[in-house]
């Protein structure tokens, strides 16, 4: 499938890593439902990724139909029970996610604060910017430097 640069994201991200067994029987679960989403009784060109054991992504090409609130309600409801079954916080917006060596790590916003003002979190580390809205986005502005990002306005003062 091809979906257009514009397709509209949500990223729900995890406040720890799935396991590789989680991670599989996620994506079945994200498979049947892309698979069968609809909005208004037209189906929606959709997808499902994890990223990195921890994002959850989903993806709607609105070329073909356009998401309706039913919809969006639908597919919030199987992030809540798969929040529930696997014992996870997908829906926190305080927790920071940032990459140390390459690997993802997930913090509050406390203790990432901590790690700004004592500089184990610089300008240079890469950060995800969960907000954004399309495709085209999600492969630009998503995994930016801090120093390019949301955070280092939020986290100026302890620059």
């Amino acid at each position: 499938m091809s979906f257009s640069p514009q397709s509209r994201v949500w990223i729900y991200q995890s406040d720890r890593k799935f396991t590789s067994a989680e991670e599989n029987e996620i994506l079945n679960k994200l498979a049947s439902f892309t698979n069968q989403w609809k909005a208004h009784g037209n189906e929606l060109l959709a997808k499902a990724e994890i990223r990195y054991g921890f994002f959850i992504i989903l993806t709607v090409d609105e070329s073909q139909a356009g998401v309706t609130g039913c919809s969006i309600d639908s597919s919030v409801r199987l992030i809540k029970e798969i929040e529930q079954e696997y014992h996870v916080d997908l829906f926190n917006r305080f927790n920071m996610a940032y990459k140390v060596n390459g690997e993802v790590v997930v913090n509050s916003k406390e203790d990432f604060e901590t790690l700004v003002n004592i500089k184990q979190v610089t300008p240079e580390t890469i950060v995800f910017n969960n907000m954004v809205q399309n495709l085209s986005e999600l492969e630009t502005k998503w995994e930016v430097p801090f120093q390019n990002s949301w955070h280092s306005t939020v986290f100026a003062h302890l620059l």
